[in-house]
């Protein structure tokens, strides 16, 4: 373990200021960042604890939506009253993940902030863009089953790890933040990142900037929803692929249709182009099996995850049935 210093703050601004200093990060429930400290692939020289700052109320906004505390923790969300009556498919992602000793330290802003996840990340031997940008990708050539087949570049091929933010890409969520030149809003879409050339950032929020709340629109798809978790084995391992799928259904006619992907890329995977195409269409097999293979156009393995291309898809028509049946 590296020397670090570590500092308390008592509400937001402090928090933006004391993490305005070279080397500095924000803590909160730490089970993503303590790892990567104690393999020293994350080195931070100083912590800002913002345990204490009161963001981890969960409250119906004026929009008809609700509002998520950064700091509310993952299982208190999964459980709270507004999210499971009004979105269910948010609760049921969250308690796919991770353990249940886990979800009741992480917290709801943590989960967005998640390093992208891969083998040669984590092992500090081998040359990875993410950690030392330039030197390299080993997992293009290596093993790399569990890795990405949808908007990757020559640099990096690793994926987000996150079931709940798959949720909320697909709830088309709002994230505001707070930094030293104040604050802003920013769509879920637009929050993480594709590696392009820069794989080693992963979202766009900037260094000075912490998350205060995730914002929910008014439209939960309540009624007609799933989320699908495919993976080795059955509980605490990350996805191979995963489907939050909602929609809009006026009989056997969908409205309206929300499909988001995790476990196939560096960020939660929307297609709204092909999500149109179910648009005034039956919600039958075959229409969902077109929307299938449009989500998947352009889609690249690289040998050992092969197999996810035609497995996002099954996934992708079984998830759609699902919340058609339910």
């Amino acid at each position: 373990m590296r020397p670090f210093t570590f500092t308390q703050a008592q509400d937001v601004d402090t928090a933006v200021q004391e993490v305005s200093v070279e080397g500095a990060k924000f803590i909160a429930g730490g089970t993503n960042l303590l790892d990567l400290m104690k393999i020293d692939v994350m080195s931070p020289s100083h912590l800002v604890d913002i345990t204490q700052i009161a963001l981890e109320t969960i409250e119906e906004t004026e929009a008809g939506g609700i509002r998520l505390g950064a700091l509310a923790k993952n299982a208190y969300t999964a459980y709270h009253e507004l999210v499971e009556s009004r979105y269910p498919l948010l609760s049921h992602a969250i308690l796919a993940g991770a353990t249940a000793q886990l979800r009741n330290m992480a917290t709801d802003g943590g989960n967005l902030l998640q390093r992208t996840r891969c083998y040669y990340f984590y092992d500090t031997q081998t040359p990875c863009n993410k950690r030392e940008p330039g030197s390299g990708c080993s997992a293009i050539q290596g093993y790399n089953r569990d890795l990405a087949i949808l908007g990757t570049s020559e640099h990096c091929i690793a994926t987000h790890p996150s079931d709940m933010c798959v949720a909320l890409a697909a709830l088309e969520a709002t994230v505001h933040v707070t930094g030293k030149n104040g604050e802003r809003a920013i769509p879920f879409a637009d929050f993480h990142r594709l590696p392009g050339d820069t794989p080693h950032l992963d979202s766009n929020l900037q260094p000075d900037e912490i998350i205060t709340s995730i914002e929910l629109p008014a439209k939960g798809f309540a009624k007609h929803y799933t989320y699908l978790k495919l993976r080795d084995r059955a509980s605490y391992a990350f996805a191979l692929v995963s489907v939050a799928a909602a929609l809009e259904l006026e009989g056997d006619t969908v409205k309206e249709a929300r499909i988001a992907l995790g476990g196939v890329a560096h960020k939660p995977w929307r297609v709204p182009e092909a999500e149109a195409l179910l648009q005034g269409q039956k919600a039958t097999r075959d229409n969902f099996r077109k929307v299938a293979e449009a989500y998947l156009q352009g889609a690249q393995g690289y040998g050992h995850n092969d197999f996810k291309i035609e497995l996002a898809k099954r996934a992708i028509v079984r998830a759609l049935e699902q919340a058609t049946n339910r």
